[in-house]
């Protein structure tokens, strides 16, 4: 039953993804900005929606209340990256426009990366790290400044459930870099999305978002550490069977 509620979930997908994309596209001739941004999150809405509907997939989230409330207040958010899931959940999540940082390879993906081309978000060279960086400095800044908040896995690909990856110290660069505060957040997605696998289980994803971490005077390593540190041990208390 799995199997099949899976294909029926990667069909909706599917079908649902050609048409939007391609609404994307055409709409960004005259529509750019917030207001394309939340036409893709409506499409967002309908994947995680349908996972929930057809997967018996559910999130419970915690900690909104840690979110900057101010209407232009920056903030780089540092998510813990088990699958394909939170990549999707985040924006249907936050109340600001989200940027994710990512490599370019990405937007040359039928439809759903060429509606992600049009989008303000960071999309990157890995081989030509210090120009990449440069980028994500001089792209984040103006997008924060816009009240857009940078959206970035420091551990840098999908992790499976139970262990734990390097923590890369890019995010938090950035955000001593612009001062923006930064916000760690516990995502349980491995218990019923694992990593490269097409099933999906039914269950409840715990969404944990933590204290705003101010970036001012601080180094972006100790900084990173800080970030891990609660990521991690957040991830034990919420999935500790996956810990033990």
């Amino acid at each position: 039953m799995a199997f099949v509620r899976s294909v029926v979930h990667m069909a909706w997908m599917l079908v649902t993804v050609i048409p939007w994309g391609i609404i994307m596209c055409v709409a960004s001739i005259w529509r750019r900005g917030e207001p394309l941004y939340w036409m893709a999150e409506r499409w967002l809405g309908w994947a995680i929606g349908g996972a929930r509907v057809i997967l018996g997939i559910r999130t419970r989230v915690t900690g909104m209340e840690n979110l900057p409330q101010e209407q232009r207040a920056g903030a780089v958010l540092l998510v813990k990256h088990q699958s394909t899931l939170e990549t999707f959940l985040m924006p249907t999540l936050m109340p600001h426009p989200l940027a994710y940082v990512f490599k370019k390879e990405l937007i040359y993906v039928p439809f759903f990366g060429w509606a992600m081309a049009r989008l303000d978000m960071i999309h990157i060279d890995r081989s030509q790290r210090a120009q990449a960086f440069n980028k994500v400095v001089k792209q984040g800044r103006a997008l924060l400044a816009q009240g857009i908040w940078i959206i970035m896995f420091p551990e840098g690909t999908r992790i499976p459930r139970g262990q734990q990856g390097t923590y890369k110290s890019g995010g938090t660069r950035l955000a001593v870099e612009t001062g923006a505060p930064v916000i760690p957040i516990a995502v349980t997605s491995a218990k019923v999305w694992p990593r490269k696998a097409f099933v999906k289980r039914p269950g409840v994803v715990d969404v944990s978002i933590g204290p705003a971490i101010s970036s001012v005077g601080r180094e972006p390593v100790e900084l990173m550490r800080e970030v891990e540190a609660w990521i991690e041990a957040e991830m034990r208390r919420l999935d500790p069977e996956a810990y033990r």
